[in-house]
């Protein structure tokens, strides 16, 4: 009977890391599957072979107070576009993107059912994103919540006041992992070690060898706790027999 478990616990964790690697979250602009979007717009184009997103989507990724979130990005006077061009490529690394599901969570949140979480990000991307950010100004850390949206769209709380960017994120980690709620992880991974998401490539995606990667990994450490629970099962039913 414990082989029978066994056999049909590693059959279904396989079926799941298949599904895993090629699958959209519960949010509110997602696709329920990705497929191939010709039409993809300007810094979104890379995902248009394999795209949890649409094309009006896209366009509004570019687009200031989009009608995608009502986020004001110039919520601390007008956002450099050296760094809004990072929040664009995030904007469509986020709604586009087929291979996240290693790192899709459960969300309590009315706007969407699932999140993404601890995204490991490659080092270059995440550097270069505060460097060219480093001039602007903002009021909060967390960009997720904590807002004003008495006017329809986000304004700093009362309680904060606009500040230059390295003193609110004095680090690329800080930023990366704190800017929405640890939805990233900030990793010293490059993009040639095959082992970190890129939010910038052009060319076949290589997230997807990334997110079979810690697939893999994480369906190996459950292999190994099922025989060891296994091995345990065994050993106990042993001493009772005798």
């Amino acid at each position: 009977m414990w082989v029978v478990l066994a056999l049909l616990f590693a059959l279904s964790s396989s079926a799941l890391s298949l599904d895993k690697l090629n699958m959209c979250m519960d949010a509110k602009h997602h696709k329920e599957e990705p497929g191939p979007e010709g039409q993809l717009y300007l810094q979104c184009a890379p995902w248009r072979d394999n795209a949890c997103c649409k094309a009006n989507t896209t366009e509004e990724a570019h687009n200031d107070n989009s009608y995608l979130y009502n986020f004001n990005w110039n919520h601390c006077g007008a956002m450099s576009p050296q760094c809004k061009k990072h929040f664009v490529q995030d904007t469509c690394f986020y709604e586009c993107s087929p291979h996240l599901g290693p790192w899709i969570q459960l969300a309590d949140e009315s706007w969407r059912k699932e999140r993404i979480l601890d995204v490991p990000l490659c080092k270059e991307d995440c550097e270069s994103w505060w460097e060219d950010c480093k001039n602007d100004f903002t009021c909060k850390t967390n960009w997720h919540k904590g807002w004003d949206w008495s006017s329809g769209v986000n304004r700093c709380p009362a309680n904060t006041k606009c500040q230059k960017w390295t003193e609110v994120f004095p680090t690329p980690k800080s930023m990366c992992e704190q800017i929405w709620s640890n939805s990233y992880l900030y990793t010293t991974l490059t993009k040639d070690s095959g082992h970190c998401m890129q939010l910038w490539f052009t060319g076949p995606n290589p997230n997807k060898k990334v997110a079979e990667y810690y697939l893999n990994n994480a369906q190996q450490r459950q292999s190994f706790t099922l025989m060891t629970l296994l091995l345990l099962a065994v050993t106990s039913s042993s001493v009772m027999m005798n």
